[in-house]
């Protein structure tokens, strides 16, 4: 059985329909959902979005979303931020801002306006999020609301980007994006609009709303945890003094 996971579920300042995107969430057959905040969303608001979710039946994963204007804003945000969020998207609105996060293995999400003019993920970004952890990210609610040319415009500069992610062993991620439950789909409707309109494999689309997004959350937790020293390494066992703590290698 899958775990399917939506990463981008926009149900934080919805006011009255956010319960209502939530529990449909959980009806469509979401097991977790990334409800991005901004950071004036405190730790109380976040346990209130926790507890929501869990009510519902749903694992709350945190996630904010970046849109810096340059790349010295972003380089600040990600020092501030990390350590904070289990999910960091940034929204490439140029191509500095597309060039240092595809580099930056601090972000886990590349994602891009519905605008084919400004998508910047080419070969020269693809070659650089290869060697770093950032996932190319595809919103379908931008594909599901647009109709006529735009749409076609879209789909097939979306499967440019998916012939590039492939070519470079970069990860994708399906989410949503939905803001409203009228816009919110299943995850084996969205399985199939990958598969027929992007052309897009059947098992490659299922593990883009299960596997990676679950991969890149269990990898977030483990980095976030007060147990975690450096990639594969993590504190066993604590003590009073330097020579009572135990480090193990967990490769």
């Amino acid at each position: 059985m899958r775990k399917y996971t939506d990463l981008h579920l926009k149900a934080y300042q919805n006011g009255e329909l956010k319960s209502e995107l939530i529990r449909k969430a959980k009806i469509l057959g979401y097991k977790r959902v990334a409800i991005p905040t901004d950071e004036a969303c405190t730790e109380k608001d976040m346990e209130k979005l926790r507890k929501l979710c869990q009510d519902t039946g749903l694992e709350f994963v945190s996630r904010i979303d970046l849109t810096p204007t340059n790349t010295k804003e972003l380089l600040n945000s990600l020092r501030r931020l990390r350590r904070r969020y289990e999910i960091i998207a940034v929204n490439c609105q140029s191509k500095n801002i597309a060039r240092q996060a595809a580099k930056d293995r601090r972000i886990d999400l590349l994602s891009f306006p519905p605008d084919p003019r400004k998508r910047f993920f080419d070969k020269a970004e693809a070659e650089l999020a290869s060697k770093s952890l950032p996932a190319l990210e595809i919103d379908m609610t931008q594909i599901i609301t647009l109709s006529g040319k735009p749409r076609i415009q879209l789909l097939s500069k979306i499967r440019e980007e998916l012939e590039l992610a492939e070519k470079f062993q970069i990860p994708v991620v399906i989410s949503s994006g939905a803001n409203h439950p009228l816009l919110l789909r299943g995850p084996r409707e969205y399985i199939a609009i990958a598969e027929s309109l992007l052309d897009l494999e059947r098992e490659k689309a299922q593990d883009a709303i299960s596997k990676t997004p679950n991969n890149i959350i269990e990898r977030n937790r483990e980095k976030l945890s007060p147990n975690f020293v450096a990639p594969g390494i993590k504190i066993m066992r604590r003590g009073r003094n330097c020579q009572e703590e135990s480090a193990e290698d967990t490769y």
